[in-house]
């Protein structure tokens, strides 16, 4: 608290000084500014990349504070004018351009991310039994419940586990002959994180549902990526070493859904870039624009992850007597509640991206209720802006098993294949 009483005395000095001075170059200004800005971020709603800093950074706070200003110092002397356009210069260059950090660290309430007793697709039966198997401790279950493949195999006999069917029909239909305005669809759909907010001009159903997402399956290439940009994650039963239980195994299983069941040309993308995970995004936007370069033909980017929640939950329900991990659409929108349009992290294809995770979060909530969070919205970009048809999947979370993740994948591709032609 001494520490932030400082910060801000010597804001307030700079300020005074600033404005007292006529022959001041507005060095102090400058200053002062990119102080407060930091202040904000810092105290206020602050992206993880920030707040955390880098594990291994042994300086105490106050000199990590100075060694990052001093990077700016001689910008913040000599850029003059205009003093909002060198704030967010400044911000640019202290975030080195980056896309995003860590997507599973939210800035909202965990509650606020699941439908509620107002939901129009899920049951009140439903609901109750789905809260009693996403409560983890409640349900007397261990937190890493380890199990060999073969004790997996011998449950799914025990239980009379079956194959999955992907559903003939709609369990639930939207009528949107009814008024759909701003409300009801942020309500209905989106759990928008405190550090951004969803522009109104986004949100018009027309735009949301009735754009034609049909994928060209007579091309010769690949038609859709899938890859990681988290790839080390993994679940409470994963087993180290073993690729296959881990996010990457579940990419395997999706994409092979998505190539052999439904007709689709799938790549498969297996590149590491979360050594240092808040640097993920950044590393892997090269390669993947690379990838995009030498496959034109490729029109839809999968970036599936899984999720991180609070250690007394689970993300889990009964589909068709197998336990199936639930999963949640994510879109980000280069734009901050303080700040506005992240000028810096442009993305042309916003509202063809909403337009995607819409349409998805609809088919999931009708024919599988229930297996779909709402579609989760943040502040920066998390390369979303490659192609039109950009998606970003968190499957399952951390206390998941491999078996529910795996079982998840089949709903998830016949959802995918709703969406994107012929999946019905």
């Amino acid at each position: 608290m001494l520490f932030l009483c400082g910060i801000c005395g010597a804001v307030s000095f700079l300020k005074n000084a600033g404005a007292g001075s006529d022959a001041a170059p507005g060095w102090q200004k400058h200053i002062a500014a990119f102080f407060n800005h930091q202040m904000e971020w810092k105290y206020f709603q602050i992206p993880r990349y920030l707040e955390a800093g880098k594990e291994d950074d042994l300086l105490p706070p106050v000199e990590q504070l100075m060694a990052r200003q001093f990077l700016f110092y001689d910008y913040a002397v000599f850029v003059k004018e205009p003093e909002v356009e060198l704030e967010d210069t400044l911000m640019a260059e202290l975030i080195g351009q980056q896309e995003g950090a860590d997507e599973d660290f939210k800035n909202i309430d965990e509650e606020h991310l699941d439908y509620g007793e107002d939901a129009l697709h899920i049951e009140k039966g439903m609901l109750e039994e789905m809260e009693r198997e996403n409560s983890l401790h409640e349900s007397g279950a261990e937190e890493n419940p380890v199990q060999s493949e073969e004790s997996v195999e011998q449950v799914a006999e025990e239980t009379g586990q079956k194959e999955f069917e992907a559903a003939a029909y709609p369990a639930y239909t939207y009528d949107w002959s009814e008024k759909w305005d701003y409300e009801a669809l942020v309500s209905n759909f989106y759990a928008v994180d405190n550090s951004t907010s969803l522009k109104e001009e986004y949100v018009n159903l027309n735009a949301l549902l009735y754009q034609d997402l049909t994928v060209n399956r007579g091309s010769d290439g690949p038609q859709i990526l899938i890859y990681h940009t988290h790839s080390r994650e993994s679940f409470a039963d994963s087993v180290p070493g073993d690729a296959s239980t881990t996010i990457v195994g579940a990419g395997d299983k999706l994409a092979e859904l998505l190539q052999d069941k439904y007709g689709f040309k799938v790549l498969h993308h297996t590149g590491e870039y979360d050594t240092v995970r808040d640097d993920a995004y950044n590393e892997s936007l090269p390669a993947i624009t690379q990838i995009l370069e030498e496959n034109p033909t490729i029109e839809v980017v999968i970036d599936l992850h899984r999720d991180a929640v609070s250690g007394d939950r689970k993300l889990v329900m009964d589909l068709q007597g197998r336990p199936t991990a639930r999963f949640m659409f994510f879109n980000g929108l280069s734009y901050s509640r303080k700040s506005g349009d992240i000028t810096y992290l442009e993305n042309p294809y916003i509202q063809e991206n909403l337009a995607f995770s819409f349409q998805a979060q609809v088919a999931a909530n009708e024919y599988y209720p229930g297996i779909a969070r709402k579609v989760y919205l943040k502040a920066y970009r998390f390369n979303m802006h490659l192609r039109p048809k950009s998606m970003l999947i968190e499957l399952g979370a951390q206390n998941n098993t491999v078996e529910e993740i795996m079982n998840a994948c089949d709903p998830l591709a016949h959802i995918l294949a709703i969406v994107l032609g012929d999946g019905m």
